[in-house]
C-alpha cells in the first residue's frame, strides 16, 4: 500500500505547483483592512502631562442700571394772571393805605400782586425727581486655561511609545498592535 500512497502525493504536489505557476491561484489576495493583522493589548504608562491651551468665550449679555433723573418744571405764565393779580394787589393795597400814602400803598400793591399773580399762573416752580432705567449691550470675554489633551508616555514590550490622547489613561493603556511585512 506504501506504494501506492508516495506516488499519489507526488503526482498531487505537482499538479498544485502547475496551477500555480498558471495563475489560477496566485498570490493571496490582501487583507481586507487591518483587522486581520491587528490585536490589542496592553501598556503600562509612564508618564502623563496635561496639555493647556486659552479656551475664549464671548458672551453678549445686557447691562442695566437705574439712574435718577430731575427734571426743571417751570411754567411761562400769562397776562390774564398778572392782570388779576395786580387788580387784587391795587384793591388791598388801597384799603390799607391812608391819605397821601393810600396811592403809594394802591401802586405797590398792584405791583405786589401782578408778580405774585405771574408766579400763580405759571404753576409750581420747581423740579421732580423720577428714576429711569438705563441699558447697553455689552460683550463679555472670559479666558479660561483649560486642559485640551494630554501627553502620553507608555511602555509596550520594551519600547517606549508617545502619544497625545484627549484623555487621562490612568496607569495602563489598551493598544492596538498592527503587523505587516516590510518592504
Amino acid at each position: 500500500m506504501s506504494r501506492f500512497v508516495l506516488p499519489a502525493l507526488l503526482l498531487a504536489f505537482a499538479t498544485t505547483g502547475a496551477f500555480a505557476q498558471d495563475g489560477r491561484y496566485g498570490p493571496p489576495p490582501p487583507p481586507s483592512g487591518d483587522a486581520d493583522n491587528a490585536h490589542f493589548g496592553w501598556a503600562d504608562v509612564l508618564r502623563v502631562d496635561p496639555v493647556y491651551g486659552i479656551a475664549r468665550t464671548e458672551t453678549p449679555r445686557q447691562e442695566c442700571y437705574d439712574q435718577e433723573v430731575t427734571t426743571q418744571s417751570r411754567g411761562t405764565g400769562s397776562a390774564a394772571g398778572t392782570i388779576l393779580g395786580a387788580v387784587v394787589g391795587g384793591v388791598l393795597g388801597n384799603t390799607i393805605g391812608k391819605g397821601d400814602g393810600r396811592k403809594a400803598a394802591t401802586v405797590a400793591g398792584a405791583v405786589a400782586g401782578g408778580a405774585v399773580g405771574n408766579a400763580a399762573s405759571r404753576g409750581p416752580d420747581g423740579s421732580y425727581t423720577s428714576t429711569q432705567t438705563t441699558c447697553r449691550d455689552v460683550r463679555a470675554v472670559s479666558e479660561q486655561r483649560r486642559i485640551m489633551g494630554y501627553d502620553v508616555e507608555y511602555r509596550y514590550r520594551g519600547e517606549v511609545y508617545n502619544s497625545r490622547l484627549a484623555y487621562d489613561p490612568g496607569e495602563r493603556l489598551r493598544v492596538r498592535v498592527s503587523v505587516s511585512p516590510a518592504d
